[in-house]
């Protein structure tokens, strides 16, 4: 018996937010393709389009409804002339707010939180069988990277790969625990046989997502519980994966081994996000942050320590409530102490639903606009000064592509910072050495110091010892 292909559809799908949800968005193009959905460019030319949101973000409802509204214009187009396209609400905003949407939108065919992604083809069906909405904000017994399918599509030099998610630290400030659910570590057989098949299709960086990805304690390849120090380790010993990253961890989980990873895996870049959100040990406590201030600058000092080359980012909320203007200046002073490559800092903006959202002595906005613009002055300083101190800097590049400019290649440094320079196209994936000749507020100039790259990823002190 032969089986006919699924005809062939066209998939648009938008990402707001946090890589994680990159990282989802190709996940459900996955798990559509069976269906015969392919990716397409616009959403002027798609038979489906995701809209995927992230909840994190300041009117990140009002960007929504503002695109729906566009959106709806084309879907009446396509009815019009035959046609239909399905439009579908992901991720953060649809957990939260699910029912507001199909109330405002009536024309959302599918609103589905972040674990039920796994679930599209089934919800598509039912779409097909039935006119209304389809509303799946439910948090699934089962974990849907279970039945995710082993098959990803290629992400090119640089990837993504979800190890972790959900969170159980509730931070006055956050939605997440309410949007992505208690958290939950994925084994760590899984982890690598989805980082083998990233670097089968061209990966040379991984970076591991999660909402607080450093909690990450999976069960080990022999059971028990690894934590994530050890799959680093595990990770690196992957043939032709040159680094490794990971993103977003908290304060409380920066344990003593993995700080030590730090400075024993050559794989694992010299650049960490670690969020603080102020420097203020009474503003930490309002905002559950569950450390002090001193803790935060204790960590920074170990990891230096343990890879004297390390930069750190942050994150940083001005104006959460109850903010006195010594908790301001504390946090001016926490960022002057430990010094910063690269930082993200917002206005405190409440979320339905969140502790600070209804506390008492909430910070007028012109003295939030003061105290953002204070701490981005500092941070713009620092950031300014750490290019700076690169120039004349012999560092490693890995190629990702064709610069804007013909003859030119684009890259990234170890500490993240995106790197051009003249050089051949043919070097996209390797790891070259160069000189830093230039620096920009966020970008760097680099001179090739030749044409050859440096050959496979440095071994870890495992591989050595093999090779002894």
């Amino acid at each position: 018996m032969t089986v006919s292909p699924s005809p062939r559809k066209r998939l648009f799908i938008r990402s707001w937010g946090c890589q994680m949800n990159v990282y989802d968005s190709g996940r459900m193009a996955d798990v559509l393709a069976p269906l015969g959905y392919t990716a397409t460019e616009t959403p002027e030319d798609a038979d489906m389009v995701v809209l995927n949101t992230c909840h994190i973000r300041e009117k990140a409802s009002e960007k929504l409804f503002s695109e729906l509204g566009r959106l709806r214009v084309l879907k009446q187009a396509k009815e019009q002339s035959g046609h239909r396209m399905i439009l579908a609400i992901a991720g953060c905003v649809a957990q939260a707010e699910g029912a507001e949407i199909t109330a405002r939108a009536p024309y959302v065919d599918l609103v589905l939180g972040p674990q039920s992604y796994h679930r599209l083809p089934e919800m598509v069906a039912r779409i097909s069988r039935a006119a209304g909405a389809v509303i799946e904000t439910d948090f699934p017994t089962e974990q849907k990277f279970d039945f995710l399918p082993d098959s990803t599509t290629p992400q090119g030099v640089t990837a993504f790969l979800t190890i972790q998610e959900g969170c159980d630290k509730f931070c006055s400030f956050c939605v997440v625990p309410y949007t992505r659910g208690s958290e939950y570590s994925r084994a760590a057989s899984a982890v690598l046989a989805e980082a083998k098949r990233l670097v089968a299709q061209g990966a040379r960086e991984i970076t591991l997502l999660g909402q607080n990805v450093n909690a990450w304690h999976g069960e080990g390849l022999s059971g028990g519980a690894w934590t994530l120090d050890r799959l680093l380790l595990e990770l690196a010993e992957i043939p032709n994966l040159a680094r490794l990253r990971y993103t977003t961890s908290h304060p409380r989980d920066m344990d003593d081994a993995l700080i030590a990873a730090h400075g024993t895996i050559p794989q694992l870049m010299p650049f960490l996000h670690l969020p603080v959100q102020s420097g203020s040990d009474r503003m930490l406590a309002a905002m559950n942050r569950g450390h002090k201030a001193d803790v935060y600058r204790r960590i920074a000092d170990k990891l230096r320590e343990a890879r004297p080359d390390l930069a750190l980012s942050s994150d940083f909320i001005a104006g959460h409530p109850g903010e006195s203007e010594a908790d301001h200046q504390a946090t001016l002073k926490l960022i002057e102490d430990v010094g910063f490559a690269l930082a993200y800092s917002f206005k405190y903006s409440a979320r339905p639903g969140t502790p600070a959202a209804t506390a008492q002595m909430q910070v007028a906005e012109a003295e939030k606009d003061r105290r953002l613009q204070e701490i981005q002055a500092l941070l713009r300083e620092q950031q300014d000064a750490f290019n700076r101190s690169c120039i004349g800097r012999r560092c490693e590049v890995l190629v990702t592509g064709a610069g804007r400019h013909e003859g030119q290649f684009a890259g990234r440094s170890p500490w993240l910072q995106p790197v051009h320079g003249l050089g051949s196209p043919d070097l996209t994936g390797q790891v070259v050495p160069a000189v830093v000749t230039a620096a920009m507020p966020n970008s760097l100039s680099v001179r090739l110091e030749g044409n050859e790259a440096l050959g496979p990823p440095p071994q870890t002190p495992r591989q050595e010892k093999a090779a002894a």
